[in-house]
């Protein structure tokens, strides 16, 4: 029994044919989101490479800062532009520079604890930068594709009203198509959601980190002594595990 070649069509439709033959429209569509999944791999990897040098840093105070003989000697040991070593030099400045008309009226104790909390605080608006941008992309790329197919499928049954064919090759190839855009959006949008969520539980151990490093240091410019050096540790260790 002899059985028929089969022969092979080319597909007419795909990525390269919406390219081609869309409008300005579909091309923007396209555009946006290329743009939008850049965009979140560009935040993803810089947040990712500026987490893992925190992390070393959090590793690397524990075993240099707390070990020196003084604060000073330990915000030394620390590398230059290091976030833990620019929050020690600003609580040693406010320990040392506690003068002034607009001080003489707070303690020695709140003038710590407020310029401790304002580096404390620079450290972590940095840490969240970036991230709004993941929550958009994840957010409003899915709607940006529905809108590509939409418009795809409005230009597709425009033009079969308009030619009078409505056979089924005339409307499953273009509006099948148009689904690339909503397929692209999904594409773009769940990378952008996990590495969001990923991104932030790994900015709230490294701000553990940073709070208790910022507890024991104003303890220790308005004591002389750590409260809890264990529990820094801690989480010292905590940041290393955890953040990967």
């Amino acid at each position: 029994m002899n059985t028929a070649p089969t022969a092979n069509v080319d597909n007419p439709y795909g990525l390269g044919a919406l390219w081609s033959g869309g409008d300005i429209v579909a091309r923007s569509v396209l555009v946006v989101l290329a743009i939008m999944s850049l965009a979140s791999w560009f935040v993803m990897l810089t947040k990712l490479w500026d987490q893992s040098r925190l992390k070393k840093s959090a590793k690397s105070v524990e075993k240099q800062f707390w070990t020196a003989p003084s604060i000073k000697d330990g915000a030394e040991r620390l590398k230059k532009g290091d976030d833990f070593r620019n929050i020690a030099e600003d609580g040693l400045r406010a320990a040392s520079h506690h003068d002034g008309r607009l001080t003489d009226r707070i303690d020695l104790n709140e003038w710590i604890t407020m310029s401790l909390q304002r580096a404390q605080d620079a450290v972590t608006s940095k840490m969240n930068t970036g991230l709004g941008l993941l929550a958009t992309v994840g957010s409003t790329a899915p709607f940006v594709g529905l809108f590509g197919t939409v418009w795809g499928i409005l230009k597709a049954l425009t033009n079969i009203g308009i030619s009078g064919e409505p056979s089924i090759d005339k409307v499953a190839g273009p509006v099948g198509e148009s689904l690339i855009m909503t397929a692209i959006g999904l594409f773009v949008a769940v990378p952008a959601v996990m590495g969001y969520n990923w991104l932030l539980g790994r900015n709230k151990v490294i701000t553990d980190a940073l709070r208790s490093f910022t507890g024991d240091l104003h303890a220790y410019l308005v004591g002389g002594a750590r409260v809890d050096s264990g529990g820094a540790r801690a989480a010292g260790a905590k940041a290393a595990a955890v953040v990967k």
